[in-house]
This record gives structure tokens, C-alpha cells and sequence, in this order.
């Protein structure tokens, strides 16, 4: 019999879902294979309904049909599923979805340094990669590049991404407000880009698909400045709002 306390658990089911939904799939690689997924478990809510109206044969077709499209699923979106369990194994995202109110020391210099570096950068046409992850991921990397370990300085990211340097090409890696590694090589992005993108946007766009890092990019030719985040570029060209975005990024 259906009543109230039926009606509040799929009310919190459905809420669930979406923040599930919000947090981990929206604006993702992942979509798709999650609009499959759904379509897939209409069908097979179809056939045990159709099996359960005594409507055998009609019910026996959607049964094959969904067996065979769910052979089919795992197939075709091979690549998606394999960004949507990294996604599931990285706590940042879990962090996301379930906040708790925690003490965040501001160290607002690290902020300043970066921004600091980056608005010079962006003048100089000084290409730069910088990939932020609360706890690094190592899975999520093609390769980590040198150990670091150094504080944030604006010194520091200018030395590393100046062009005469050997690391200047790789990316660096910043974890818990440290410079983590430099000279990293991250995944590429495989879907189709603009012209105007680069290996670095690329590398930047790829490492958002696969793992909950924001990477930041600097473009060598133009010297827009672009953040990544879940397979999805956005430009800055006001340093203030640059600085509000990455001040979420870094401390949170």
C-alpha cells in the first residue's frame, strides 16, 4: 500500500540521484553513457512489467533487446566508462558532494603568487600548464614529471615555465598548496577540438576528463588565460574574476 513514508523515501532517492547527478556526471564525458544507462533501465522496467502483465512475448523481446544493448553499451562506450570510474575513485569528488564545514588555512600568498605569475605570463605569451588537486591522483597522470615539493612563489612557476628550461614544456602539479612536480605529462584529450587549441589545451582538457583536477592553462600564442574542469573549458580575461575562481580552487 502506498503512503507517506513510501512517497519520502523516493523523494530522498530522487534528490540523491540528482546531486549525484550534478556532482559527478553534468557537463561530463560521462553524460552520454548516463542518458544509454537510463534508456537501458527503462527497457528492462518494461519487460518485467510486460512479463508481470502475463504479456510474455512482448516481454521476452524487451528482455533480448536490453540484454543485447547492454553487451552493446559496455562496447561503445568503453572510453566513457573508464573516465566515469576514475571519476567514482577520486575523493575530491566525493569531497564535492558531500561537504562538511572544515577549518581551510587561507594562505592567500600562494593565491597571489599564482595569479601573480600568471597575469605575467599571460602579458609575456609565456605557455604554462598548472594542474590543482586537493590529493594527487598519481593514476590519473601519464607521468608525474620531477619531484618538487617547494612552496608556491611566482619566482618559482616563472623559473619552471620560462622557455629555455627543460620542464618548461610539462605541466606542474600543485597539491595541498605546494608545487608537487613539474615537467608532468598528462593524458590528451581525445575529443575533437578548436584549431586554435594546442597539446597544452589538450593535456589540460584530457586530465579534466579523467580525474576532479582543475588545470589552468596559458596559451604561448595568444596568452588567453583558460581553466579546465570536467571536460569543459572557461576563459578569463578579467584578472578578478581569475583570482575569485582560483581562490575557490585552492582554498577550499
Amino acid at each position: 500500500m502506498f503512503n507517506w513514508i513510501n512517497l519520502t523515501q523516493i523523494l530522498i532517492i530522487v534528490v540523491l540521484l540528482l546531486l549525484f547527478y550534478r556532482s559527478f556526471i553534468k557537463n561530463t564525458s560521462s553524460e552520454r553513457l548516463v542518458r544509454g544507462l537510463l534508456g537501458l533501465a527503462l527497457l528492462w522496467c518494461g519487460s518485467f512489467i510486460l512479463s508481470w502483465a502475463h504479456l510474455d512475448l512482448l516481454g521476452g523481446f524487451l528482455h533480448w533487446t536490453a540484454l543485447f544493448l547492454s553487451i552493446s553499451l559496455i562496447v561503445i562506450f568503453q572510453p566513457e566508462l573508464r573516465k566515469f570510474m576514475a571519476l567514482m575513485g577520486n575523493i575530491d569528488e566525493w569531497r564535492r558532494l558531500f561537504k562538511t564545514p572544515r577549518k581551510i588555512a587561507r594562505d592567500t600568498k600562494s593565491l597571489d603568487a599564482i595569479v601573480s605569475a600568471v597575469e605575467y605570463m599571460s602579458a609575456k605569451h609565456t605557455g604554462a600548464l598548472m594542474v590543482f588537486m586537493g590529493s594527487l591522483d598519481e593514476s590519473a597522470v601519464d607521468k608525474l614529471g620531477v619531484p618538487v615539493d617547494a612552496l608556491i612563489s611566482s619566482e618559482l612557476l616563472l623559473t619552471i615555465f620560462f622557455n629555455k628550461t627543460p620542464l618548461h614544456d610539462g605541466a606542474v602539479i600543485i597539491e595541498k598548496n605546494r608545487i608537487a612536480y613539474a615537467g608532468g605529462i598528462l593524458p590528451l584529450s581525445k575529443n575533437n577540438l578548436n584549431w586554435k587549441y594546442g597539446t597544452r589545451h589538450r593535456a589540460a582538457l584530457g586530465m579534466s576528463e579523467v580525474s576532479g583536477a582543475t588545470v589552468l592553462v596559458v596559451s604561448e600564442e595568444s596568452g588567453d588565460i583558460s581553466i579546465a574542469e570536467r571536460g569543459k573549458f572557461t576563459k578569463y580575461d578579467d584578472m578578478k574574476k581569475l583570482r575569485a575562481k582560483l581562490e575557490k580552487v585552492i582554498l577550499k
